[in-house]
C-alpha cells in the first residue's frame, strides 16, 4: 500500500534519521517544522534516497491555523496517511523555576500542539481505514522526578493521550505507537550533566521503524529503559522523594 508520512519536527535528530529510512522505503514525505531552509535541504536528500515525493512545509505547534495546510496537502495522496511527532522542547527545571512563562511554551510544544494536530488527523485515518501515528513521549513521563518534572508532566500527558487515541483508531484499522526514548545524543541534551546510556538518533529511529512494522503499542528505546523505568516506577514514594534523580 502507498504510504505517506507527515513528519512533525522534521529537523530534529531522530526525525532526520526516521525520514531517511522512510524515504529509502519509497514513502512520500511531508517534512514539517519551523526552519524552512533546513527542511528544503532534508526534502532534497529524501528525494535522492528514493522518496515518492518529499515536500517541506511550515509547522509551528503554537500556530494551529497552519495545521490545515499540511492536512490538506496530505489528503491529495492515496493510500495510508501516517504521522510521526518529534516536536518538543526541554527547558531545564531551574530555568522554569526562574521563568514560569516557560511552562506554557513547554506544554504547547510537547503536548497541546501535537494533540490538536492529531485530533484533526484522526478522522482522516478513520475514513481510510488504515494509517499509523508515531508519538514520541519520554521516559521522563513515567514518574515525576526532581530534575525535570515540568517537562516530564507534558510527556506523561502526551503518552496518556496517545493511549486513548490508539484505543479509538484501533476500531477503524489505524494504529498508534508510543515511543519512550531514554537520553538521546541530540541538541536537546547537549551540555547536560550526568547523562547515562546515551543512545544515538539512528538507534532510536531504527527502533521506531521496527515498532511501526510490527504494530507495537509502546516501546522504550533503547530497550534497557524498559527495565530501568520498571524499577523506578516501583520505588515507594517515601523513598523516591528522597532520591536525587
Amino acid at each position: 500500500m502507498q504510504q505517506t508520512w507527515i513528519i512533525l519536527g522534521a529537523t530534529s535528530a531522530i526525525a532526520r534519521s526516521f525520514a531517511r529510512q522512510m524515504a529509502e522505503d519509497g514513502a512520500g514525505l511531508i517534512l514539517a517544522g519551523r526552519d524552512k531552509a533546513e527542511l528544503a535541504t532534508l526534502a532534497n536528500d529524501a528525494a535522492l534516497r528514493g522518496a515518492r515525493f518529499a515536500e517541506a512545509m511550515a509547522f509551528d505547534t503554537a500556530a494551529p491555523e497552519g495545521f490545515r495546510n499540511i492536512l490538506s496537502r496530505a489528503a491529495y495522496e492515496e493510500g495510508a496517511l501516517n504521522a510521526a511527532v518529534f516536536t518538543g522542547s526541554m527547558p531545564a527545571q531551574d530555568q522554569v523555576d526562574a521563568d514560569t512563562a516557560l511552562i506554557e511554551a513547554t506544554v504547547i510544544d510537547n503536548y497541546a500542539g501535537p494533540m490538536r494536530f492529531l485530533q484533526m488527523l484522526a478522522p482522516m485515518i478513520e475514513e481510510r481505514g488504515h494509517g499509523t501515528i508515531v508519538g514520541v513521549a519520554s521516559v521522563a513521563g513515567d514518574r515525576g522526578r526532581l530534575g525535570n518534572y515540568v517537562y516530564g508532566s507534558t510527556k506523561a500527558g502526551f503518552a496518556t493521550y496517545l493511549s486513548g487515541l490508539r484505543n479509538r483508531l484501533n476500531r477503524a484499522g489505524g494504529h498508534v505507537v508510543t515511543v519512550k526514548p531514554g537520553m538521546v545524543d541530540t541538541a536537546m541534551t547537549w551540555g547536560l550533566d550526568g547523562l547515562v546510556l546515551l543512545a544515538s538518533p539512528d538507534k532510536v529511529a531504527g527502533d521506531i521503524v521496527k515498532a511501526v512494522k510490527k504494530r507495537r503499542n509502546t516501546i522504550y528505546s533503547p530497550a534497557i529503559w524498559t527495565v530501568i523505568m520498571g524499577i523506578i516506577r516501583t520505588i515507594p514514594e517515601p523513598i523516591f522523594k528522597k532520591l536525587k534523580i
